[in-house]
């Protein structure tokens, strides 16, 4: 892993300043969000740079959208009850916040 992010990857990082991501401090917020809002080059780029190990921790460990999180389950071949967002508990309780 190198520490710059290419360029095309910016729009996915609105929120913070993209210059000072680092893939070796950042890995997982970066992972997170290429896994939630990537694009064909985004992921294609991912799977270069992160291995399939790198995801399943993703998974199974931070909070990602439960249809993201299904659809990488599915891609990974993950156990989906392993999966943090597909979980009862959580489901149950962000429909309980947010019924929509």
């Amino acid at each position: 892993m190198k520490g710059e992010l290419p360029q095309f990857l910016e729009k996915y990082f609105w929120d913070v300043e993209f210059k000072e991501l680092n893939m070796k401090r950042s890995a997982r917020f970066i992972l997170k969000r290429i896994l939630e809002y990537g694009d064909e080059k985004a992921i294609a780029w991912m799977r270069k740079n992160f291995t399939e190990k790198d995801v399943e921790d993703i998974l199974i460990n931070l909070r990602i959208s439960p249809k993201s999180a299904n659809f990488w389950a599915t891609i990974f071949d993950i156990d989906k009850r392993k999966v943090l967002s597909l979980q009862k508990s959580y489901l149950e309780r962000r429909y309980r916040v947010w019924p929509y």
